[in-house]
């Protein structure tokens, strides 16, 4: 591990076995110089490496402090426990006399691991990006990823570890080399995004759009309005700028809502850029912009040339995200070629907005999340494709709460209008409409009932949109398509 001044600092610690400590209780900046030693930091003694940190974090259902023992023996480091947990109890009694030096007490092991990361972060200069929003941020932050690489070293979240574990971790990524960094910031509880904002201090933030999610812990659409705008309050504060979706009403009232708040803003019609939609059996999107298109400037003069990019995305509604990923890579001087270019080349492979050929069925897989807003566009764009043989299988949108029901009954009423053979509805929420009657709705309590019911009448030649919470696990479904 090393610092941003690119020393490798701690190389004057004694040996991972010599550690002299005063007492073995958390000190962050004594457990930094351990850091900057160390091989990184884990909290899975499953797939600890030797030389990492491991953090005995406990949640409702596991107790990483009953496998630090085993962690160091498989060759951690250094072990961070409760001091009220059996491993404290081991280790401060001398029973296990290799690994006496080699640990500390925490009175909270997860606040002691943001902790750490707050103070492994403050010493790197460097832009760093926070990124969040109710839909398309995980696929904003691999495109503003592929894009910044072309010209930068740059770290970014991995996967979905975007909540008060994954941050951290993440933020204990940063090494030496790294020039720009773009973390994922997710949230379903008031003060999270604040929280985890103080933690990574951003100098930069982007929130992609609001919208119904997580009804539960926010109680309402203004719930989660104030959640997101948690962003802009500490980028305000603290003199940090926003880059703003000036085609979104609600993001740009928001803003004015925080005077002095500096954004760098981008967009679609602000910018004079446009969507290619589908046509001729062309799933994914396609996108037109102007050549001499400049983040926070109004431009594309009439008559001016045009530029395109195809990408490998499927719904137009990706189209927003493509373009704060160009704006972030032109302000932070990737040149427009290489922004065009990473962004063609970008594959998605996580279950957002994927296009997977079958051998049989063209399917786009959108089964990562689901809220209202989301699964609206995603029904939409499908509904504009010009494809024969229109298939859907929509799953239950979770954690709505109250809504529920309501926002479950609008997405019913909106397929009913549309033109297609079937749709396979999942779940327990959408199953409260079998009644709906329209002959070409088909229900079922679990995402396995619909695997048999394709297994058993296998669909050929077929567009298949599948959407709904990863909790419904409709990707299975896929396999028999």
């Amino acid at each position: 591990m090393k610092t941003a001044s690119g020393e490798k600092a701690g190389s004057g610690l004694p040996g991972r076995n010599k550690i002299k400590m005063m007492d073995n209780s958390f000190n962050p900046v004594r457990l930094l110089g351990i850091l900057d030693s160390s091989e990184g930091v884990s909290t899975d003694s499953r797939t600890i490496r030797p030389g990492e940190i491991f953090f005995a974090l406990k949640g409702d259902n596991f107790d990483g402090n009953a496998y630090a023992i085993d962690a160091l023996r498989k060759g951690a480091r250094f072990a961070v426990v409760d001091r009220r947990s059996r491993a404290a109890d081991i280790l401060a009694g001398g029973t296990e006399p290799d690994f006496s030096e080699r640990y500390m007490l925490s009175d909270d092991t997860l606040q002691s691991l943001q902790e750490l990361a707050r103070l492994h972060r403050s010493r790197f200069d460097i832009p760093l990006i926070l990124l969040t929003g109710t839909n398309g941020k995980t696929t904003t932050k691999e495109l503003l990823r592929s894009v910044l690489s072309m010209r930068y070293d740059t770290l970014s979240t991995e996967g979905n570890l975007n909540n008060h574990i994954g941050l951290p971790l993440t933020l204990l990524r940063l090494g030496r080399d790294t020039r720009i960094a773009v973390i994922e910031a997710g949230a379903n509880h008031p003060g999270e995004i604040a929280a985890l904002a103080s933690m990574a201090m951003p100098g930069y933030g982007l929130v992609t759009n609001v919208g119904i999610a997580h009804l539960e812990g926010f109680g309402s659409f203004e719930g989660v309005k104030k959640a997101k705008g948690e962003l802009y309050d500490y980028l305000l504060e603290t003199g940090g700028k926003a880059f703003l979706n000036a085609d979104d009403p609600l993001l740009t009232g928001m803003a004015s809502e925080r005077p002095g708040l500096s954004v760098i803003r981008y967009g679609l019609a602000f910018q004079g850029a446009y969507a290619v939609h589908a046509s001729g059996g062309e799933i994914c999107m396609g996108l037109s912009l102007p050549e001499d298109i400049t983040p926070d400037c109004a431009c594309g003069a009439a008559g001016g040339r045009m530029l395109s990019v195809q990408t490998a995305l499927a719904g137009d509604y990706n189209a927003a995200n493509v373009m704060a990923a160009i704006n972030v890579g032109l302000y932070f001087g990737v040149p427009l070629k290489d922004c065009l270019k990473a962004v063609g080349a970008y594959r998605p492979s996580n279950r957002r907005s994927q296009l997977v050929h079958t051998g049989r069925n063209t399917v786009i897989l959108d089964a990562y999340n689901a809220n209202p807003s989301s699964m609206r566009a995603s029904i939409a764009n499908f509904a504009s494709l010009d494809v024969p043989d229109k298939i859907m299988v929509l799953g239950d949108m979770l954690e709505l709460g109250a809504y529920s029901e309501e926002g479950h009954s609008m997405i019913v009423d909106m397929v009913s209008r549309m033109d297609f053979r079937v749709c396979c509805f999942v779940g327990r929420e959408f199953a409260r409409f079998r009644d709906k009657g329209d002959p070409r709705f088909v229900f079922f309590g679990n995402a396995d009932a619909a695997a048999g019911y394709f297994a058993a009448d296998p669909p050929s030649g077929a567009t298949v949109l599948v959407k709904g919470s990863n909790g419904v696990g409709l990707s299975r479904i896929v396999d028999v398509l």
